[in-house]
């Protein structure tokens, strides 16, 4: 086989904007004449990820989704966003990005991994109930949280989740599909654990997102999005009320040195 064989016979392309000397397009719409001061940054975005025209509803949805992972207080991104803008305040962008790191398999980005879960359970051919009591199962023996599920900070029930599930329950046109699955694969995990443990804030994005067509791949993608708006008024507060240096204090004295050596946080106890 020859090398040129191995390329692609088409050529990329994009259809995500384009310009000339005198307009600006964004999917096809004029982006002066038909986007700016018409259409809301929710609506936009949405439509040049999917490439479909959200209505009001969808609107309403994709809105309460990514305000409820906003923000969360003093979180690991939001430390990293501080210490890291500590270090480098010239680059606004560099804390953003140290924090945006921080969304991953365990904090703000298990919008992704519930997701998939749930769509794994959704096109099980045993079905929904049997997929769900079977996942949970899987997990409890494996020893593994499960993603969507558990909260320490809120009980009984977080209430973002609470409240985002209801506004998902009120939308005319979903299919319903992750709602299902979320809600059977709760009743599971209560009845395995013999307690209520909570659907999560991401758990219940994940659902939303789901609903709305994102597909999971691209889910982590709109937390990233969510995310980085409370990073940007984590710098903010940080501007006007500095904590980073506070807690490196904190740590610095707080975490003992166990060695050989003196020092200010020697450990006198430790071997």
């Amino acid at each position: 086989m020859s090398q040129s064989s191995n390329k692609p016979t088409d050529r990329p392309y994009t259809e995500l904007c384009t310009h000339s000397q005198t307009s600006i397009h964004y999917r096809g719409d004029n982006l002066a004449d038909d986007v700016l001061g018409q259409r809301g940054f929710t609506d936009v975005l949405f439509s040049q990820i999917l490439n479909r025209r959200p209505d009001a509803d969808d609107l309403r949805v994709l809105d309460a989704a990514l305000i409820a992972i906003m923000e969360h207080g003093l979180t690991p991104s939001a430390i990293a966003t501080r210490m890291v803008y500590m270090s480098s305040p010239e680059n606004i962008q560099s804390g953003v990005a140290a924090g945006l790191l921080a969304v991953g398999s365990q904090f703000v980005g298990t919008v992704e991994n519930s997701a998939i879960l749930l769509r794994q359970i959704i096109d099980a051919p045993e079905g929904v109930e049997a997929a769900a009591r079977t996942t949970v199962q899987r997990y409890r023996t494996e020893r593994k949280p499960i993603p969507g599920f558990g909260q320490h900070m809120h009980k009984p029930d977080d209430p973002r989740a609470a409240k985002l599930l209801a506004i998902g329950r009120e939308h005319p046109r979903f299919e319903g599909r992750y709602l299902h699955a979320i809600e059977v694969l709760s009743r599971e995990v209560d009845a395995a654990f013999g307690k209520h443990i909570t659907i999560n804030a991401t758990g219940a994005v994940g659902t939303l997102l789901g609903e709305l067509g994102v597909p999971p791949a691209l889910m982590r993608g709109f937390a990233v999005i969510s995310r980085a708006a409370g990073l940007v008024a984590h710098i903010a507060e940080e501007q006007r009320v500095p904590s980073a240096r506070f807690v490196w204090d904190l740590v610095d004295h707080e975490v003992p040195y166990r060695g050989t050596g003196e020092g200010h946080n020697k450990d006198r106890n430790g071997q």
